[in-house]
């Protein structure tokens, strides 16, 4: 989302995309020259001087990740509603994420405390739609000229999954820091914690990988119930991951 205009244009061209059977995939690539700043050193001072290397772009859609993007944006728009109907509510610290789609919305420099603006706060819809347009693209750079697009999709795969596991355990199910100091409750806790992500994983399978980590749990939090009989429970709260 931060590329420049023409390679913007060049992603969401449908031109020269090959897609997959049922059209939930499609990818494309080109050779693309590039000029780059370095600095080297002349005469004992440093120099900023430019160059021309050649790179790889490689882009690819998935149907999947494009849900997963929604996905995880809805729950920053959900909030940046709520801030925008409850401004007392937040600070620059806890509306991290949801304030970027907020008009108008300024920050005290010194305390983080939202100032109360001269123009009315409101969702910008144009930032949400332009997201929205780039949801499910990704865009590869890369050196590796010879390599076909599928390898070099395929080695990407492998980095974010690495990537995006420790996001998930760290901020989700909290694996560090460790409060215990023996090696035995140690390793339970990290098991406790890999047991929980393998369970997370099973759950965004089976619910069609519409949700992120965040969103399963956050609802799994809100699932209560109470017993009305023997073997008859009522739940209190439902939402669309429950459903």
């Amino acid at each position: 989302r931060g590329a420049n205009q023409e390679l913007k244009n060049f992603v969401l061209s449908d031109k020269d995309y090959v897609y997959n059977s049922d059209k939930t995939y499609k990818k494309k690539s080109r050779l693309y020259p590039r000029e780059v700043e370095y600095t080297t050193t002349k005469n004992g001072e440093p120099k900023k001087e430019k160059t021309t290397v050649d790179e790889k772009q490689v882009v690819f859609w998935s149907s999947d990740y494009a849900k997963r993007a929604r996905a995880e944006r809805q729950s920053a728009i959900d909030k940046a509603k709520d801030l925008i109907g409850n401004v007392r509510k937040y600070n620059k610290k806890n509306c991290y994420g949801a304030s970027k789609y907020v008009k108008h919305l300024v920050f005290d420099k010194n305390t983080g405390e939202i100032i109360e603006a001269k123009s009315q706060l409101s969702l910008d819809e144009e930032k949400i739609a332009e997201e929205e347009a780039l949801d499910g693209y990704y865009v590869i750079v890369s050196s590796e000229m010879n390599k076909t697009d599928e390898e070099i999709i395929e080695i990407y795969r492998g980095l974010w999954r690495i990537e995006e596991t420790f996001k998930v355990t760290k901020s989700e199910l909290e694996d560090r820091p460790v409060y215990m100091s023996t090696k035995e409750h140690i390793e339970a806790h990290f098991l406790t914690c890999y047991l929980a992500l393998v369970l997370c994983r099973v759950l965004q399978h089976k619910l069609g990988k519409k949700f992120s980590v965040e969103k399963i749990l956050e609802s799994l939090v809100k699932c209560t119930c109470y017993n009305i009989e023997e073997n008859i429970y009522r739940f209190i709260y439902f939402d669309e991951v429950l459903a």
